[in-house]
């Protein structure tokens, strides 16, 4: 994308799309969800975001890490200690993408109602 080209996701050659496919992904918004109550290990993760495969979950961590919105901290210890938690960017997309998930929440009553008719 050129430098003078305003970001605009409607764009289809605007990279902003492949970010937003990282953070609106099934798994992509499930982590930066868990991850708001604070810095966990791997395994913890994957036990708070239930049915994720440990493929599929290292695949949306080192996304969401390569964006910039996961920080992955490695400890120099046997076993290896790896813990992920949110940066101040990961805090402010997390936040917008669990309003999201809190309102389809707040009316699921009324979206499986109309899933009926």
């Amino acid at each position: 994308m050129a430098k003078d080209l305003t970001p605009d996701v409607l764009n289809h050659l605007c990279p902003s799309r492949q970010v937003l496919n990282h953070v609106t992904s099934r798994w992509g918004v499930l982590v930066l969800i868990a991850l708001q109550d604070g810095t966990l290990r791997f395994s913890a993760l994957r036990r708070r975001i239930g049915g994720v495969s440990e493929r599929m979950l290292t695949q949306a961590l080192r996304l969401l890490e390569e964006d910039g919105f996961v920080r992955r901290t490695a400890h120099p210890v046997v076993p290896p200690h790896v813990e992920y938690d949110l940066t101040p960017l990961g805090v402010a997309v997390a936040a917008k993408v669990h309003a999201l998930a809190t309102c389809i929440q707040d009316n699921l009553g009324q979206i499986m109602a109309q899933r009926k008719e």
